[in-house]
């Protein structure tokens, strides 16, 4: 899968969902549930229990019916551990011009967790296909708005923060894509394994980012 289609996919969809799920059983069912809900555009964190798997088995289980990648990646091993599980792309919390250039090397769409502008130019010139704006809730729209001035051709998804009431107000600033944890896939109800609730939110949210890209 090219990096274009890739990037593609990630613009028709608008929204990732981003899962630290307690179990791999857990994080499987709730992606399940999402996907139900009509999200299909799934991050597994390497901090979920045995992240792999859930990612080999997904990859399995769904195909290119859904968009798979994993986060959280901060070694070099991770990154192979990624791709020889079927991630079509990776996204790290931070930026550190080694593991980012590791990143690119893969071949698979990369997303770099940036925050200030000196990290975003750098991680950009080195290839970053896609700015991850973390922690989103820190930063806010209007920080992003201000970075489209000096960065107009960067393309920035912000993660950390970001719900139903506020997604609008991402998109109005020119995002390709927001990433969302906790308000898409609230862990009380993966704990609780209430699936159908999540799928009810995951609805509603996917309706939301439809009415407002």
């Amino acid at each position: 899968m090219k990096k274009k289609f890739v990037f593609g996919k990630i613009k028709e969809f608008g929204l990732l969902a981003v899962l630290r799920g307690p179990t791999d059983h857990k994080t499987f069912r709730a992606v399940e549930a999402l996907i139900k809900g009509g999200v299909k555009g799934i991050e597994i964190t390497y901090s979920t229990p045995n992240a792999a798997s859930v990612v080999n088995k997904l990859a399995k289980e769904f195909g290119e019916d859904i968009l798979l990648g994993m986060g959280t990646l901060t070694k070099p091993d991770h990154i192979r551990m990624a791709k020889d599980n079927g991630a079509k792309f990776i996204v790290s919390p931070m930026f550190d011009p080694k593991l980012t250039k590791e990143f690119i090397e893969s071949g698979l769409l990369t997303m770099v967790g940036c925050f200030t502008p000196s990290e975003i130019f750098a991680a950009y010139q080195l290839g970053a296909d896609v700015i991850k704006i973390f922690p989103g809730r820190l930063a806010g729209p209007n920080y992003i708005k201000d970075l489209k001035g000096p960065f107009p051709e960067i393309p920035f998804m912000p993660t950390g923060g970001v719900n139903k009431d506020n997604v609008a107000d991402w998109f109005k600033v020119g995002v390709v894509a927001v990433g969302a944890g906790g308000s898409l896939c609230p862990k009380g109800l993966v704990v609780g394994e209430e699936y159908q609730k999540i799928t009810e939110i995951a609805k509603e949210f996917v309706e939301v980012v439809k009415s407002v890209k």
